[in-house]
């Protein structure tokens, strides 16, 4: 990756940020020299990115780069020697790095279907990746042996439900949800932890 300067910076939070509010294609090059303070027409961007698309690659990768500790549950949830605070902590910390990267899921949502594959293997990275690593968590940390039909459904019930959370308004710009974070996170790892503890019965 291509070493960052504040003028590259600027670029890139200006150009996630109107790709986030317009789309790729709706989004000009000009409208990002405006936003990011540069003198539109005057191709300034093109001293930093080669065209629009490497300009977008650069902002998904960014954003990519700082989900990392998302994608690793293992690494992320310590074990504290209490489930419920483990389930808390983490759900806690899910709901905050979605929230904090609202833009990149809207360029995702409006963008993944072109088929390009960054955004592709993005998704794959934010989502699939975050499954499967908290599935493999569960099975560590339960006190009951769950297969792994039971851990990967459990963990898309739990990882699915809080991304839902936000969904709906950051993504479809719909409204909240009517329940505050923290009723939600209780009811989330009440509703974990019973799973957790007697798993139902899968073939």
């Amino acid at each position: 990756m291509p070493e960052s300067t504040p003028t590259r910076d600027r670029i890139v939070d200006a150009a996630v940020k109107l790709f986030a509010e317009r789309g790729f294609r709706g989004t000009s090059i000009t409208a990002i020299e405006a936003e990011a303070g540069l003198t539109p027409g005057a191709g300034g961007i093109y001293h930093h990115f080669k065209s629009k698309q490497d300009l977008l690659r650069a902002g998904v990768e960014r954003q990519l780069s700082r989900l990392d500790a998302l994608r690793d549950m293992r690494w992320l949830i310590t074990d504290l020697g209490d489930l419920r605070a483990e389930l808390t902590i983490g759900a806690r910390y899910i709901l905050s790095e979605l929230d904090s990267e609202a833009e990149l899921l809207r360029i995702l949502a409006s963008e993944a279907r072109t088929g390009q594959e960054l955004l592709i293997s993005a998704v794959e990275k934010i989502v699939s990746n975050s499954y499967t690593e908290l599935a493999t968590w569960m099975r560590s940390r339960s006190d009951v042996t769950l297969t792994d039909a039971q851990a990967n459904a459990i963990a898309a019930l739990a990882m699915g439900s809080l991304l839902s959370s936000r969904v709906t308004a950051t993504v479809l710009g719909g409204p909240a949800f009517p329940v505050s974070d923290e009723h939600l996170i209780a009811t989330w790892v009440h509703g974990t932890l019973q799973l957790l503890q007697n798993p139902p019965t899968l073939p």
